[in-house]
């Protein structure tokens, strides 16, 4: 086990962040009324931890000299002496819970300090695992992490994993039965900083659909056997035994082991490294057992793994840091606490918030743990951040409210393009919802502004199913809008808004992978049209941009309300050089109507019939 006890082993601190001023601090701590700035910083209470008796039960503030910090009493903290019969108990038990709670609102979050466990962890719907050590080695689960198929009626397998959605594990490794572990999952299910130590199989069996997915900076010693998965995302990964398949859109950046570069047959686009990343900030225990958040360093160029060679550069900040927020929490609470200079750790649960989160601290962290729900309850944004350095957003879902929100999550100023390449803000795993769990609605899901940023998994989905669906219910216009210069996506999967599902106004942007669904239920022509012609193209460059790049995009139709509906196009870009796609594909999956061609003008036409169209590169 490597641990940060000895010096030299130790990450570097992370940059101080700029202070408010006292006029500043003096007005928010008026508008606070009774929360007061010592009632942020100082810790109410510490839960007991019965170590080596069972989990510790985190249940607010910061560690302040403790060894286990408030997390609230949905996140469940396992040591090696845990009896490894009462850790399958728990999970068999969030299992029965939330193997059909998809729509529910209960978050869970299980963590492993470091040591070796047997466990067959069967992941549900809203249920993280995660490791505390500093490399994914230093907690080993024998037996598995996994997501298996759910029964589905309307597949002739009988099985699939088309709505597997929002779980993940990070940061362990797996020594799986049998030498398989399966990740049977669609969008919102991400594996980031794993090791497999056997295969892994990403699809339910018996030929089930799947519709994933997302692998970064993990290394898998066997084979990967891709089988129905329509579309997949590794990045800066290992295949120790290579990949098995492709369906539509399997895409490769910066994977050693990868298979050659060959879309359309098989549909496989490999870049050999990813320009820029920043791996996702996660926690771990130091050598005297205190929680911290490791910060991953910027790389350029990058391939392979952050840590399979070794410690991962990165910076470190103590627990002690954070404000350790609760669902009760109020946003004026956190937002005092953000103002303040404190990092944000959000546990599990759902924040219902009257105003947006404010960040305005360069550096700052926000992450979530156990996926906790951020939802608007008077039509504001979330959040919005300010156009500063190095802020980090990640592990959060954004649950759109019933009153229309212009824009839910915003990063930067408008027209702000100040650079920030050498400490860019990043996003990574944060998945935002139009309806589904309630009735929600929305102009657009995600607005960049900020040059330099680093999307890193991203789903923007306008509900087909679930709670509040429908044409005039959860309205939302457009997923994303990118209007910041020199901001790189990768694994953006943008689905089913009303107009423009991505638009991209910003100059010399890069999306490496694109999954989109035009939407489902437009009731007339009529009503999907644009001044232009019919329908609205999924991804969309603006035709004032000179240069963007984009590599492995996949656009799909399923028109169901049994009308003809059509889209003129999938893609919409300038003509012009600087402007350049790679490996295009637009899918006409059922329903009526179809997909007239997939970029501007090039393309097959997909009309009412099951098909695919292809296309190498664009111009």
């Amino acid at each position: 086990m490597r641990t940060l006890h000895d010096k030299d082993d130790a990450p570097e601190q992370a940059p101080a962040r700029a202070g408010i001023t006292r006029r500043g601090l003096i007005g928010l701590a008026a508008s606070a009324a009774s929360v007061t700035a010592a009632g942020l910083v100082a810790a109410p209470g510490v839960a007991s931890a019965a170590t080596g008796r069972g989990p510790d039960r985190a249940g607010h503030g910061g560690g302040h000299g403790d060894h286990q910090p408030d997390f609230g009493p949905n996140v469940f903290v396992f040591d090696p002496s845990t009896p490894a019969d009462q850790i399958q108990a728990k999970f068999d038990a969030l299992f029965a819970q939330q193997a059909s709670n998809e729509m529910g609102t209960a978050r869970y979050a299980v963590l492993f300090k470091p040591g070796t466990y047997t466990v067959n962890a069967n992941l549900g719907y809203y249920t993280t695992v995660a490791g505390l050590g500093l490399s994914p080695d230093d907690v080993d689960i024998h037996g598995a992490v996994r997501v298996v198929g759910q029964p589905d009626p309307t597949s002739a397998a009988g099985i699939s994993a088309l709505i597997n959605f929002w779980r993940s594990a990070e940061n362990l490794s797996v020594t799986p039965d049998g030498g398989l572990d399966q990740w049977a999952v669609s969008q919102a299910a991400p594996l980031r900083r794993v090791h497999i130590r056997g295969i892994l199989l990403l699809e339910p069996g018996n030929g089930g659909f799947s519709s994933g997915g997302y692998i970064a900076d993990s290394k898998i010693d066997g084979l990967v056997i891709n089988g129905s998965q329509q579309q997949w995302l590794t990045r800066d990964s290992e295949f120790g035994g290579g990949w098995s398949n492709g369906v539509w859109n399997q895409v490769f950046s910066g994977v050693t082991g990868a298979p050659d570069q060959s879309f359309p047959n098989p549909t496989y686009t490999t870049l050999p490294e990813s320009p820029v990343t920043r791996e996702k900030p996660f926690l771990y225990l130091d050598g005297a057992g205190r929680y911290r958040v490791f910060l991953p360093a910027l790389r350029h160029d990058s391939s392979g793994t952050t840590w399979s060679a070794g410690t991962a550069k990165g910076s470190s900040l103590s627990i002690d840091d954070f404000y350790i927020a609760k669902p009760g929490d109020s946003a004026l609470r956190i937002n005092l606490a953000l103002a303040l200079g404190k990092h944000l750790l959000l546990t599990p649960g759902v924040y219902h918030l009257d105003a947006p989160l404010s960040v305005s601290h360069p550096n700052t962290v926000v992450l979530g743990l156990g996926m906790p729900s951020l939802t608007p309850d008077r039509g504001t944004a979330v959040l919005k951040v300010a156009d500063v350095d190095g802020v980090r957003i990640a592990g959060v879902l954004v649950d759109a409210g019933p009153r229309v929100s212009d824009t839910l999550v915003e990063i930067g100023t408008e027209h702000g393009h100040r650079g920030h390449a050498h400490n860019p803000t990043s996003l990574q795993d944060v998945f935002f919802r139009i309806g589904g769990p309630w009735l929600g609605r929305a102009g657009t899901s995600l607005v960049i502004n900020s040059d330099d940023t680093i999307i890193d998994n991203i789903w923007a989905w306008r509900a087909d199913h679930g709670n509040g669906v429908g044409w005039t219910q959860n309205t939302s216009q457009t997923g994303v809008v990118v209007n910041g210069d020199n901001v790189t996506a990768y694994g953006l999967f943008v689905e089913h808004h009303q107009k423009y599902q991505t638009i991209w106004n910003g100059e010399h942007g890069r999306t490496i992978f694109y999954q989109s669904e035009m939407p489902y239920d437009p009731p007339s022509q009529q009503a999907w049209r644009n001044a232009a012609g019919n329908g609205w193209a999924s991804y969309k460059v603006a035709g004032a941009v000179r240069t963007h790049e984009a590599w492995g995009l996949g656009v799909y139709c399923f028109f169901n309300q049994g009308v003809d509906i059509r889209a003129d196009r999938a893609i919409e870009v300038p003509e012009r050089s600087g402007v350049r796609f790679h490996s295009l594909i637009s899918v006409f999956l059922s329903g009526s109507g179809g997909i007239e061609r997939t970029i501007n003008d090039a393309g097959t036409a997909l009309i009412g019939a099951f098909g695919t169209s292809t296309l190498v590169s664009y111009p």
